[in-house]
């Protein structure tokens, strides 16, 4: 990466997943783009589920070539009734195959993914890294005007927030965020086990929330167990051992003897969607954008959509001589991401409230709901590959 661009088409805020995509993509298409964002280890080992064109999107960024060894295959995904409620809805399994697909997604820990993204945007010539934070954000009719916590001034046409949950480039365009603390927590962490998964991740809703067992290479999986706040603080607050030996019984020993690895995370869950996706020359992309509990693996993979989107809207504008951080440019942007994070929040919240629900009609209906899947082919298809991308981003 160069030093030396006065004036950006296209600064990207942030240095996780969303944003380093972004920036990339953004630079793909030609813009002049600056990434700002402090050069850190990734500090924990949680993991992702890529989904449907997620990695197809690495593809084409030439990124993915990089960390595909990391990753294990997603080929089957399992849905157990644990509730041990009078009213249980049948498993429901599905395939890959099913829809004609060698596998769902791949699982990669995110350190694996971070590094590969970081390898190539250094390769961009047009994609200048700053190892620095934002200390002010300004945004006027003209450009963003952004300062540095070292002091260093950077310009730019178009801003994308890449900030995270507390995003200080929503904060300066203005949008307000709507949150609901949804009284869980989840606790992730690694395991070692006996027995193959054989790349089927199956997730056990229990009363409190879901647990899922996502497969990484060899005999490993990734663990995210929702449960109430208090008892999660208390399944972190355990012995390796102990935690072990909680996560075999919740798992039913299908995976064997359990072994947790270390390293442990625990962390409030909320639903946060802000009233616009851009305003003031500052879109926003990943978590800035929506916050959603860790059921389906929808966040980063519609994170990733956020910076596709983008991408491609920036740079069909400026393509055609247009500012893309222009309000028409903007107006683009909030159109396309609407539908698709609107969906994907209610689906979610509808799935966890009804799984938390103590009245009988309500258990009622999702078991039903459930049945249906288990039971008819068609709906279970559809399920499937609306799950992996909204039908009206698919390319046929």
């Amino acid at each position: 990466m160069n030093d030396t661009s006065p004036i950006y088409d296209t600064v990207v805020i942030g240095g996780g997943p969303a944003g380093l995509t972004a920036a990339i993509a953004l630079a793909g298409t030609g813009a002049r783009t600056a990434l700002l964002a402090r050069r850190t280890p990734y500090a924990d080992n949680r993991t992702t589920a890529l989904l449907g064109a997620s990695a197809d999107l690495l593809e084409r960024l030439e990124v993915w070539p990089r960390c595909r060894d990391k990753a294990a295959t997603l080929q089957t995904m399992r849905l157990v009734d644990d509730t041990g409620r009078l009213i249980r809805a049948p498993e429901v399994r599905f395939s890959s195959k099913e829809i004609g697909l060698e596998q769902f997604g791949y699982n990669i820990d995110n350190r694996s993914l971070i590094a590969a993204l970081e390898e190539r945007a250094g390769e961009l010539s047009n994609l200048t890294r700053h190892d620095d934070e934002a200390a002010a954000i300004e945004p006027d009719d003209a450009a963003v005007t952004i300062r540095t916590s070292r002091g260093q001034v950077l310009t730019a046409r178009l801003v994308v927030g890449a900030d995270g949950r507390q995003s200080p480039s929503r904060a300066a365009a203005g949008i307000d965020v709507i949150r609901r603390d949804l009284h869980q927590s989840a606790l992730t962490f690694n395991i070692a086990h006996s027995h193959p998964h054989n790349n089927i991740s199956t997730e056990f809703h229990t009363p409190q929330g879901p647990c899922v067992f996502v497969p990484l290479p060899g005999n490993r999986c990734s663990v995210v167990w929702v449960q109430a706040t208090k008892e999660a603080e208390r399944l972190m607050a355990l012995g390796d051992d102990e935690l072990s030996e909680a996560a075999e019984k919740q798992s039913h020993s299908i995976l064997g003897r359990v072994q947790v690895e270390a390293g442990r995370n625990v962390f409030p869950l909320t639903i946060e969607s802000p009233k616009q996706f851009a305003s003031h020359r500052v879109a926003l992309v990943g978590e800035s954008a929506h916050v959603l509990p860790p059921i389906g693996a929808q966040g980063l993979n519609m994170g990733l959509r956020d910076a596709a989107d983008l991408a491609e809207i920036a740079g069909n504008a400026m393509s055609l001589g247009e500012d893309p951080g222009s309000p028409q440019v903007l107006a683009r942007y909030q159109s396309a991401r609407r539908a698709d994070v609107a969906s994907r929040t209610i689906a979610i919240d509808i799935a966890n409230r009804s799984l938390l629900s103590d009245f009988i009609a309500v258990q009622s209906l999702r078991a039903a709901g459930l049945h249906l899947l288990s039971s008819f082919g068609p709906l279970r298809r559809l399920a499937m590959r609306e799950g992996l991308a909204p039908s009206w981003k698919r390319v046929s």
